[in-house]
């Protein structure tokens, strides 16, 4: 298969810009960008496939460059509902640098910062230069510009697009390069690129887009909550990366396979038929989430997370060290308490219980464990004894409710 025809299997072409560019992307030798405004100090997981097709490209041959936007990043991307707040320039400074870094590390792509070409063009010559080739019912078409004229829409943020085509402009006369690729909201930005080159330049370049990555029901990949999943494992551990690609919805797992793993297409045609056959085996999300966090984090933080996640299923997390307990029970509801308790006010003290009749119930129905010890003694009194490293309690109700003590 080649490289355009595995681009469209994985489903990661949606809009193109430019002749033949199908015969461009088989044939290799071109240089590329991808480009993310540094509106934080780490990408995420819904950054990933996006820089994974930049990976393919360029192990067909292709050259990828990173841009990221030092300058764009002080205007801000306009958003489909709403203009975003500007971040201070220390902010954005400090996240540019820790892109760089990550993508240097990770990707091994060359990187750039538009605000280099960008600082010195004084507004004049923006206009002279650039901006009387944008005609504004052009720019007005555009469909992040139209869906947002009910609303309103700054001027700062109308100018983007015109940001956006210069830095393809530059790239092209600095470094030859001939394509752009991104998230599908960002086309009218990718072809108005297109149009200044074609227009100052008198030459072709290409550009396409890929469909946003979303769960069954349209909601953004790797968003929980208004929270992203960070690629940087001091931000989000490869536990909880592991834990979220394990819960993967049987309907979209494939998909995701498809576009964040490099299993070949006979790899994933096989898990899908054993998928399939044991859905509740769940060999599905297994294989994408070990394959996305090695990736990642590496094959140790790979099995550490599948542990870690093993001693949640199988109750026996003792032999788990402090920092891997504050890892898997992070986003678990949380209490303090005193030692020398008794477990019915610990319980009701800490809302495990509504009630002491609640809590005694609980109690004598074999309900609740402390540490994997489970209590049927409504006279127990909690010690430190009890505790992991002599502070942490994690008590468990049925099978599935955990709280996380800390004595104090």
């Amino acid at each position: 298969m080649k490289l355009y025809d595995e681009l469209k299997w994985r489903g990661l072409i949606k809009d193109e810009a430019g002749e033949n560019l199908e015969e461009k992307i088989n044939q290799g030798g071109m240089t590329f960008y991808i480009g993310t405004d540094p509106t934080a100090d780490s990408l995420h997981l819904g950054h990933l496939s996006s820089f994974l097709i930049s990976k393919r490209l360029e192990k067909g041959g292709h050259h990828p460059i990173l841009l990221i936007g030092g300058a764009t990043g002080r205007i801000g991307d306009p958003r489909p509902s709403e203009e975003r707040q500007m971040k201070n320039i220390e902010e954005i400074e400090n996240n540019t640098e820790a892109l760089k870094k990550q993508v240097t590390n990770l990707f091994g792509f060359e990187v750039v910062n538009n605000y280099d070409w960008c600082k010195d063009i004084n507004f004049i010559d923006f206009l002279r230069d650039y901006g009387k080739y944008f005609n504004i019912n052009y720019m007005l078409d555009k469909d992040i510009i139209r869906r947002r004229l009910e609303t309103g829409i700054t001027y700062t943020e109308f100018s983007y697009m015109i940001m956006q085509a210069l830095d393809f402009l530059h790239l092209y006369k600095t470094k030859n390069c001939v394509m752009q690729c991104a998230g599908s909201d960002q086309w009218g930005n990718i072809t108005a690129g297109v149009d200044l080159i074609r227009k100052k330049e008198g030459k072709e370049a290409y550009g396409f887009t890929m469909p946003l990555v979303t769960d069954k029901n349209g909601k953004k990949f790797g968003k929980s909550e208004g929270n992203a999943y960070w690629l940087d494992k001091n931000k989000t551990s490869s536990y909880e990366i592991y834990q979220y690609l394990l819960n993967s919805e049987d309907e979209m797992v494939i998909d995701y396979l498809k576009i964040f793993t490099f299993l070949t297409k006979e790899e994933i045609t096989q898990i899908e038929k054993e998928h399939k056959e044991n859905p509740h085996l769940r060999i599905a999300q297994k294989t994408l989430a070990k394959e996305v966090v090695t990736f990642l984090h590496g094959e140790e933080a790979c099995n550490r997370a599948i542990d870690i996640s093993g001693a949640l299923f199988s109750g026996k997390i003792k032999n788990l060290t402090k920092d891997e307990l504050e890892t898997l029970f992070k986003n678990f509801p949380k209490f303090e308490t005193k030692e020398n308790i008794n477990i019915i006010d610990l319980l009701v003290n800490s809302n495990i219980a509504s009630s002491k009749r609640e809590a005694r119930e609980f109690v004598n129905a074999g309900s609740i464990t402390i540490n994997e010890e489970k209590i049927q003694d409504e006279n127990f009194t909690i010690t430190k004894d009890l505790a992991i490293n002599e502070d942490m309690l994690v008590v468990r109700r049925g099978k599935k409710k955990y709280f996380i003590g800390h004595f104090v």
